[in-house]
């Protein structure tokens, strides 16, 4: 009998800990380490600390200085979270991104503009929009920024960034459309990387390019002579990098900064967001987690989150990284900035 009851304590014990091995995220080092200088960036012991949980698809996190406050987006639900040190996770805008009376996405892709208004990539209302509150006291009341393109509606803005002299830039997949490619709603028959307000008074927006089958994410290299976006296209899962005159102007074709395609069938995720840290060092959203990029296109190592991951944000010192995986939101903690 006492043998009976200490296999059974064993099993039991088993089972406890396989539960707890698939919610707690810090027990191993999530880093995959292709480069012994991915140490400079990430210490050996630096764990992922998970700050909330049960979403259906987080993504478009950003951080608020100001506030100490990180927001993102669930998007499925169409609501925006906010999560503060010591208060946890709040809901912040309810509906985000789809004002109409159906069930539809809300945002993903969310910035803090040079006003410090926050910026909504809308899928529902298939717009970018501004919220019209202080942070402080948010309300669900937005002016649209852009919302179509030569009179045809825009797909459904995805993510967004803002340059130094005040341009959006921003991508418009069909991922917020219910049939995507096949949605009989769907306008465009592209898929565009946009900028609009790069000249006074000017509202209109500009295509910047129309070649990408799933552009997604989008990012500036940290004197804006680059701008990097994401493909999500499990045929081609790559990102692109696009050379800039001091107009901000493309020059010349876009050429692929890194193709992951290879590891599409073995890891969870697809090319998303991404972020570059005042040193150059990006950060991107891919196969296998955040995979950690040089300037120079050399892949550091990845931080597997064991999620499909969307997309990530940086505080404003880049010590901290946050991350948005499938139902998780995350956090770990980066080395300062060599000077």
């Amino acid at each position: 009998m006492k043998i009976y009851n200490i296999f059974l304590f064993l099993i039991l014990l088993s089972i406890a800990s396989c539960e707890e091995n698939t919610t707690n995220m810090t027990n191993t080092s999530p880093l995959e380490v292709n480069d012994p200088a991915l140490y400079k960036i990430i210490s050996r012991e630096a764990v992922i600390d998970t700050l909330a949980e049960g979403f259906t698809w987080s993504e478009g996190p950003v951080w608020v200085e100001e506030e100490q406050m990180l927001l993102w987006t669930d998007v499925p639900n169409n609501i925006v979270w906010s999560w503060k040190e010591g208060q946890g996770k709040k809901k912040y805008i309810e509906p985000s991104g789809y004002t109409g009376k159906e069930k539809r996405e809300g945002a993903n892709g969310l910035i803090i503009n040079q006003r410090g208004q926050l910026v909504l990539c809308q899928h529902g209302n298939r717009s970018v929009a501004t919220m019209n509150t202080s942070l402080a006291t948010p309300q669900s009341i937005f002016t649209i920024l852009a919302d179509n393109y030569k009179g045809k509606k825009l797909n459904s803005p995805n993510d967004i960034v803002q340059d130094k002299v005040g341009t959006y830039w921003f991508t418009d997949p069909p991922y917020g459309l219910p049939k995507k490619m096949e949605d009989p709603a769907k306008e465009l028959d592209f898929q565009g990387v946009y900028r609009f307000g790069h000249l006074p008074n000017k509202k209109e927006l500009e295509l910047m390019t129309d070649e990408l089958t799933y552009p997604n994410g989008l990012a500036f290299n940290p004197d804006e002579s680059v701008l990097y976006v994401a493909v999500s296209d499990p045929k081609r899962a790559i990102w692109m990098k696009y050379n800039l005159d001091a107009q901000n102007n493309f020059v010349g074709e876009g050429t692929v900064f890194f193709d992951a395609t290879k590891w599409v069938a073995t890891k969870k995720g697809l090319p998303d967001g991404l972020k570059v840290r005042a040193d150059g060092i990006i950060f991107a959203t891919g196969p296998g987690g955040v995979l950690v990029f040089t300037p120079e296109g050399k892949h550091l190592g990845t931080i597997n989150t064991g999620q499909a991951t969307a997309n990530c944000a940086l505080n404003k010192a880049g010590t901290m990284l946050y991350m948005t995986a499938d139902n998780y939101v995350m956090q770990i903690p980066l080395l300062p900035l060599e000077n």
